[in-house]
């Protein structure tokens, strides 16, 4: 009887080793692997190239996306305008130079979004365009292997935005469809640059650098972002650790060819310079 009261203490001893043991390798692989917390992970529906190659069919709707960010930037289904996710809010800029609420049941063929959490702001000053101005961005990023999320609130003495129309089937390839752009200059108007900075290792999966849109602070303007000057704005950065990928389950994904290098395209595409039809 002793020996058995023995060999159960021996028993539960064991096990509350094993538990400890269990507990202490779960807490240290949750600070290897969850270093990034949610709200410091961009997330993202399909990827750049997709866009590029002209898969322009919705997947996610605007209610799930804004459960995975309350900033960011995308466009709709069919490339029908430029998505601005700017606190909880999804606008839909269009070519018609309009903007308007998306609608919950509205969906994306590429978005990244994230949770704001500024870590880090800078008054800036005049600059002449948004060449100078990101150069001055550079310096100020955390690191070039991490995401940023870029907002900048001000009064701008100029800030020329475009927006694509909605595209019919079969879809044009994206270099083709800007052709199509429609582009305003809104000049000494209020507003809030809404971007992401991405590090060049993601090259086919999102746009390696700057990828910036602009809405107005009455929210009745705005669109990807092609050029800005700037008198006095308000610079906000969030590092963001994490990336968490969505890919498309049907349609033309499947057997899309990926093999070919967009960013030659990529990088006229991102600039606004194809030639207008």
């Amino acid at each position: 009887m002793q020996s058995w009261r023995r060999s159960g203490v021996i028993l539960i001893i064991a096990l509350a080793i094993v538990g400890i043991v269990l507990l202490t390798g779960a807490s240290f692989q949750k600070g290897i692997l969850g270093a990034s917390t949610p709200d410091d992970t961009l997330y993202q529906y399909s990827t750049i190239d997709a866009l590029m190659l002209g898969l322009y069919d919705g997947g996610v709707t605007m209610q799930n996306l804004t459960t995975r960010g309350d900033f960011g930037i995308g466009t709709f289904d069919r490339l029908d305008g430029e998505m601005i996710v700017l606190d909880g809010m999804v606008y839909q800029a269009r070519a018609d130079g309009t903007v308007s609420q998306a609608a919950p049941a509205h969906t994306t063929p590429f978005a990244a979004v994230a949770f704001f959490d500024t870590d880090r702001s800078y008054q800036l000053n005049r600059y002449d365009n948004l060449s100078s101005l990101t150069s001055t961005i550079d310096t100020l990023l955390p690191g070039e292997n991490h995401f940023s999320l870029i907002r900048i609130d001000g009064t701008f003495p100029a800030v020329k935005v475009r927006s694509v129309p909605a595209q019919q089937t079969p879809y044009p390839k994206l270099e083709d469809a800007v052709k199509e752009q429609k582009v305003y200059t809104l000049s000494n108007i209020t507003g809030t640059v809404v971007g992401v900075w991405s590090p060049a290792f993601v090259q086919g999966i999102n746009v390696p650098g700057y990828h910036l849109h602009f809405i107005s602070a009455d929210r009745k303007s705005g669109g990807h972002l092609l050029d800005i000057s700037t008198d006095r704005a308000t610079l906000s950065l969030d590092e963001v650790a994490g990336l968490k990928m969505d890919l498309p389950t049907t349609g033309d994904f499947l057997t899309a060819d990926f093999s070919g290098n967009q960013s030659a395209a990529l990088g006229v595409v991102e600039k606004g310079t194809a030639p207008a039809r």
